[in-house]
């Protein structure tokens, strides 16, 4: 679209981003993208694409039962999630256990038959790539040495790589107050920052939420041209069980786009931040 293309999402969810995202994070970014010239149909599926003399039409209805609706397109690309990849692995030759569509393991990522193990998108988890290589580390270093594996989906980092792109790991504030937990949220916008100003990136911003009582971290997203190359820091905050006061309170090099992570910290720990 930045390009002069025209281009409609045609979204069966009422929000964008996928499962996961956060609610706020999704509003805003819809806007961002809008305001680039997308163009949404939301709540509506896809119900079939035919060849034409000029092109393709994507036929699609609402998802809740509605009036049909046709689209002319040149290109259309088709992004309907994620499945297990399990073609030409011979896990039923084998007699390898399911559990429902995935391989079943245990906490030591073994499957029914003690010398397979399985990983990534075939087993329990997040189909991510990252996810996936941590667990062939550490399933790699349990069969050297005996260190049992470990792995926190709590701190896999999920990125969306657009323009800007959207980032976060842990909780989001929907699952929060689903599990009943009391929270308390920092944010910081781009528009506050001075590096993102030089840039002419000032859309977007970064969220903390940690617990009201202990204020250990429980989840960080950012909306940032490089939110996905900023979401480490917070990985490595909720891993090692960090508050949003040790990263308000931890020197951050200025001017970079990092230190929208520590006012949002700073937000969240004092309820201001310095450059807010």
């Amino acid at each position: 679209a930045r390009l002069g293309a025209e281009v409609t999402v045609v979204e069966f969810m009422g929000t964008i981003g996928g499962l996961g995202i956060d609610g706020e994070v999704a509003k805003q970014f819809m806007t961002l993208l809008k305001k680039q010239g997308l163009n949404f149909k939301m709540k509506t599926k896809v119900t079939g694409v035919e060849k034409t003399a000029s092109g393709l039409k994507v036929n699609t209805e609402a998802a809740e039962g509605g009036s049909n609706e046709s689209l002319d397109a040149d290109v259309v690309l088709v992004c309907v999630g994620r499945r297990e990849y399990r073609d030409g692995l011979g896990a039923e030759e084998l007699g390898i256990e399911m559990d429902g569509r995935k391989i079943k393991i245990n906490d030591k990522y073994q499957t029914n038959i003690p010398n397979i193990y399985a990983i990534g998108d075939i087993v329990t988890g997040p189909m991510l790539a990252h996810k996936a290589e941590d667990e062939g580390c550490l399933v790699s270093e349990y069969l050297a040495t005996g260190k049992e594996p470990h792995l926190d989906f709590d701190c896999v980092p999920s990125v969306i790589y657009t323009h800007p792109e959207i980032a976060w790991v842990g909780k989001t504030e929907e699952m929060l107050k689903a599990e009943g937990v009391e929270y308390k949220k920092g944010k910081f916008t781009y528009a506050a920052n001075s590096r993102a100003k030089a840039n002419a990136e000032e859309a977007g911003f970064v969220k903390v939420l940690s617990d009201k009582k202990t204020d250990k971290l429980l989840g960080v997203h950012i909306i940032n041209a490089m939110a996905g190359e900023l979401i480490g820091e917070a990985c490595l905050a909720i891993e090692y069980g960090a508050c949003s006061e040790d990263i308000a309170r931890v020197c951050h090099a200025h001017p970079t786009l990092s230190e929208a992570v520590k006012g949002a910290a700073q937000m969240t720990a004092f309820g201001k931040a310095i450059n807010s």
